[in-house]
């Protein structure tokens, strides 16, 4: 059984208690925003809308200026990994791999305004966070912070929440597999936790950066307000199956507009020996994915027999899985229905290699619609190669995620291979304002799709509709995990 680290204890923060030495990375703390990404997050949305219609005449304006003018009612904030990709026609876009409700960002955010330290864990938790106090119906209670991994940036938003609100917040560990957690709901789904002394406190509202499973240990929907509840984990946030599915139905939605969420071709609810004929499917390459995993892990990269031969033998905790559209180099990708999209990559080093890097980008939604929060950008451990060698391994080429599990189930970071907004790794990113523009709007789009999906799940009377999720999302493995 997994156990917290012992020095992983409730924790309460007071106003005054911010220390950016301890809520960024110390390459952030020296270093300085890159004046086209500020220039970007000094933008009004109209600014925004008017550019990127200008150099999409296909996309109607008004749709353009509602989509980000829009208030969420559940997915507030979160953060979308996309990739830089051309196709065989020279045509760039940036496609949308996947969207997380907990994303990280802040602690490897330059901040925009030199002024302010606590940079976007002000603007955030002000502008989005905020408001939700105001809100009738609340419990009585107190304010808390509830985390499973990155105690960096979780006590950052605790820290300054302290600040804003003059108030004590807690710092909540809520860890999967652990049978005395300090976390507990009442019957009628009020969050209480343990404090320090031991005595049971509600929570009239918490800030959740729950990653793991959150559902088999919070409730869909709450009375205690959870910024963002894990109705829209299960509706796309977490969920990659419940995702496409949403991203699909928003893209009819959207159809007359111009405007949509472009993705690799995916393919949903595939059972386990159905995998091997979607691979074919896709010219022996492509991504087969656990739904319901995240920070890389249950992401396969299959561009070989052997590769696909080792996913075949791993034992596997769900019943379903997504198979997509392999986006590699522009010799070795996957067939799809839109042809070949390939990685645009970093710009070659000095010895004229080149890196897959994703970008990272968080966002939140306030009373005057979307703003952009946090950018970075991430890169593989080794360089694309124009040909694929059977001594290596197409995840080091391919994958971007920083985060790794260690055998004690606790997280490390390979942040040596983090690339910052700042002036120093911006121009190796290889983008520009006009990607930073459509890179914003697919997460946007992508939040609001997860967010519709979210309205659809909740009854009128507050409750999950799990008879209706089951029939979306057929796994009787995931269904059993969520607590009710």
């Amino acid at each position: 059984m997994d156990k917290p680290p012992a020095e992983h204890q409730v924790r309460i923060f007071r106003a005054g208690e911010f220390q950016s030495d301890k809520h960024f990375y110390p390459r952030v703390l020296n270093a300085h925003i890159h004046p086209l990404v500020r220039f970007f997050f000094q933008l009004t949305n109209d600014r925004i809308a008017e550019r990127f219609c200008h150099l999409h005449p296909e996309v109607h304006r008004d749709a353009v200026r509602a989509v980000l003018q829009q208030k969420m009612r559940w997915f507030r904030w979160g953060g979308a990994d996309l990739f830089p990709t051309t196709n065989e026609q020279g045509q760039r876009q940036i496609v949308l791999i996947e969207t997380n409700s907990c994303a990280s960002g802040q602690k490897s955010m330059p901040p925009v305004h030199d002024n302010l330290d606590q940079a976007g864990y002000h603007a955030m938790l002000k502008r989005a966070f905020l408001p939700l106090l105001k809100k009738r119906g609340l419990p009585r209670g107190g304010l808390a912070v509830l985390y499973d991994k990155n105690e960096m940036e979780t006590s950052g938003y605790a820290a300054t929440m302290a600040d804003l609100t003059d108030e004590p917040v807690y710092l909540v560990p809520c860890f999967d597999k652990v049978e005395d957690r300090p976390v507990r709901f009442t019957a009628d789904r009020v969050l209480e936790i343990r404090t320090p002394d031991g005595a049971w406190l509600p929570i009239r509202a918490c800030f959740r950066y729950v990653t793991q499973r959150p559902w088999n240990r919070i409730p869909p929907f709450t009375r205690t307000e959870i910024f963002n509840p894990i109705a829209a984990c299960l509706a796309g946030g977490r969920n990659k199956m419940l995702a496409a599915k949403a991203y699909d139905l928003y893209n009819a939605d959207l159809a007359r507009t111009g405007l949509s969420i472009r993705l690799p071709e995916t393919i949903w609810d595939v059972q386990l020996p159905e995998v091997p004929l979607w691979v074919q499917r896709f010219g022996g390459k492509a991504v087969v994915k656990n739904p319901y995993s995240n920070a890389g892990q249950g992401v396969y990269t299959i561009t070989n027999q052997d590769e696909l031969d080792a996913f075949m033998a791993l034992e596997h905790s769900y019943d379903r899985f997504i198979v997509q559209a392999l986006i590699g180099n522009r010799e070795w990708s996957s067939r799809s229905r839109d042809g070949r999209l390939y990685h645009v990559g970093t710009m070659p080093d000095k010895k004229h290699r080149i890196y897959v890097a994703d970008l990272r980008f968080m966002v939140a939604s306030g009373e005057d619609g979307f703003f952009p929060v946090a950018i970075y950008a991430r890169r593989a451990a080794q360089p694309l190669t124009e040909e694929l060698k059977g001594d290596c391994s197409s995840w080091d080429m391919l994958g971007t995620n920083l985060s790794k599990r260690r055998t004690d189930g606790g997280w490390d970071t390979e942040d040596e291979r983090l690339l910052l907004m700042d002036a120093r790794d911006f121009n190796k990113v290889g983008v520009g304002m006009d990607d930073l523009i459509e890179g914003y709007l697919q997460t946007v789009l992508s939040l609001t799709a997860i967010d519709r999906m979210t309205e659809r799940l909740r009854t009128k009377k507050g409750n999950f509709r799990m008879r209706f999720f089951k029939s979306l999302n057929p796994d009787a493995a995931l269904a059993a995990e969520i607590c009710s």
